[in-house]
């Protein structure tokens, strides 16, 4: 993290700060000053530390210059709800950490306030795994995550099945940015589009019944703490889907990882692999479980390899890398 100095006394979010927040933690403390600090990779996430009792929250701003500020609320208010709700169903029992959502303000750039929880997350993992090559501690916290997840899953799992054409929107969105940033060819958009018809017309694509995800399942976005504890962050973008999804783009995301930074993708299988069956061991019959998850993952998996791929700060080749690697995965 970039230490960016003292919160100025004048700043609104100091006094929200000191009167709102901090006597939560602290209460009848003097509040001194602010230290405030940046997390790498992000312009609207910041850790603001009281300097005499070092305690620390994150802080979220939600509001983004040039952006709709309804929106921005919207995002802030479900990040808000979404962290109240996870631990009123249960979801913060001694393995799993769902953070407290301390105070939410739409007067300071849709501001939420929240739980410092320190982890390591599972992207700082896949990259250690590169350097140490430990293969234990890869597959222990892929096995944590995926307790973590069919726990989520299981514990809000709905009467309604789920309505596959309700990624549709979400997959053109990805595709028409690709097209802008001119990563993706007109004969390669033509296929990707009939695999998705193809896997439209496929009856387990809508056959199970639709659970709250996460969302946003990337490695960035779950920490691991000792001993063997799960922190889930960034819940703006949970709903009721199928439950594949977050699997896919966990495997997408392992196999981007692999394919970046050792170029054989193929070194990520195993690890997928493992991280789907011990999901599917949380279920009667895992066997069954393990079948039905591992023939609807493709599809999400091709997804997210297409949303990484539109990334501006991913050089074309890899673009391009990732798009076969999709188109791949969509064909199966």
């Amino acid at each position: 993290m970039k230490y960016l100095g003292r919160l100025s006394p004048e700043d609104p979010l100091f006094a929200y700060l000191c009167d709102i927040i901090f006597p939560q933690l602290m209460s009848g403390n003097v509040i001194h000053h602010f230290r405030v600090f940046q997390f790498p990779a992000s312009n609207e996430v910041f850790l603001y530390e009281e300097s005499h009792s070092r305690q620390k929250v994150i802080g979220k701003f939600f509001q983004r210059p040039g952006k709709d500020p309804q929106h921005a609320w919207d995002r802030a208010w479900n990040e808000w709800q979404n962290l109240h709700f996870l631990r009123q169903i249960g979801l913060n029992p001694s393995h799993f950490q769902i953070p407290r959502a301390f105070g939410i303000a739409r007067h300071i750039n849709s501001l939420v306030i929240e739980e410092y929880c320190p982890g390591q997350s599972l992207s700082k993992i896949l990259d250690h795994y590169q350097s140490v090559k430990k293969d234990h501690i890869l597959y222990e916290r892929l096995t944590d995550l995926a307790w973590f997840l069919a726990k989520l899953h299981n514990h809000t799992a709905g009467p309604e099945r789920v309505q596959f054409n309700e990624q549709y929107a979400y997959f053109d969105k990805i595709m028409a940015r690709l097209q802008r940033r001119h990563r993706i060819s007109d004969a390669q958009l033509r296929e990707i589009y009939h695999y998705r018809e193809h896997w439209q017309h496929d009856s387990s694509m809508w056959s199970d019944q639709d659970v709250l995800i996460h969302g946003d399942a990337t490695p960035s976005n779950f920490l691991f703490a000792d001993p063997r504890k799960i922190i889930a962050i960034d819940l703006e973008r949970m709903k009721r889907a199928d439950r594949a999804y977050d699997l896919g783009m966990i495997a997408g995301e392992i196999h981007h990882h692999f394919l970046r930074n050792t170029h054989h993708a193929a070194q990520a299988e195993p690890f997928i692999g493992h991280f789907l069956w011990e999901y599917s061991t949380h279920f009667p019959d895992r066997q069954a479980a393990f079948a039905a998850i591992t023939r609807r993952v493709p599809f999400y998996m091709g997804m997210t390899l297409l949303r990484i791929a539109r990334n501006s700060w991913l050089d074309w080749r890899y673009s391009q890398a990732l798009v076969h690697a999709a188109l791949s995965v969509l064909r199966r």
